[in-house]
């Protein structure tokens, strides 16, 4: 039988776009993926009124969630279902209302199934907001969107 191929940024688009379908969280908070590749994505994220905390700033986590949603798009780029196994996370500067917040994950390394992502939180000004380093983890045999290779290679 002949299985049509996938480019692996055809299998990045399709894996983004069956996360963004069921996740809640990040369109619930107005996040938008601006990018996708295979092990890399790009979120934004303006803060509003509901976001800022007692100092009048956004709250921390908002800025985490904003790092962990671009962190969970580049980590399951392969179309294989890949969760957070921990984080760390340090905060540079302030974000504010109406801030255009920007996350740029990449990854670090992928070694059979646990890898390592760095995600940058910028603002509209290129100001560093947050660093995000992520710890994930791959589960055997679940791929996000049946029927189109999985892995790094796009092995099944």
């Amino acid at each position: 039988m002949n299985t049509p191929q996938h480019t692996p940024q055809q299998v990045a688009e399709a894996s983004r776009d069956a996360m963004w379908a069921e996740d809640r969280a990040s369109q619930s908070l107005g996040m938008a993926v601006q990018a996708v590749g295979p092990g890399t994505a790009t979120l934004t994220m303006t803060v509003r009124a509901d976001m800022l905390n007692g100092h009048n700033s956004c709250h921390g986590g908002y800025v985490t969630l904003l790092a962990d949603s671009a962190f969970a798009f580049a980590c399951n780029a392969y179309n294989e279902v890949t969760v957070a196994s921990g984080l760390d996370v340090n905060f540079a500067a302030a974000a504010h209302l109406g801030d255009v917040l920007t996350a740029q994950a990449h990854e670090v390394s992928k070694a059979g199934r646990t890898g390592v992502y760095d995600v940058m939180v910028r603002n509209q000004h290129g100001q560093t907001i947050a660093a995000f380093r992520g710890r994930s983890y791959t589960l055997k045999g679940k791929a996000l969107v049946p029927g189109l290779p999985v892995g790094p290679l796009g092995t099944r």
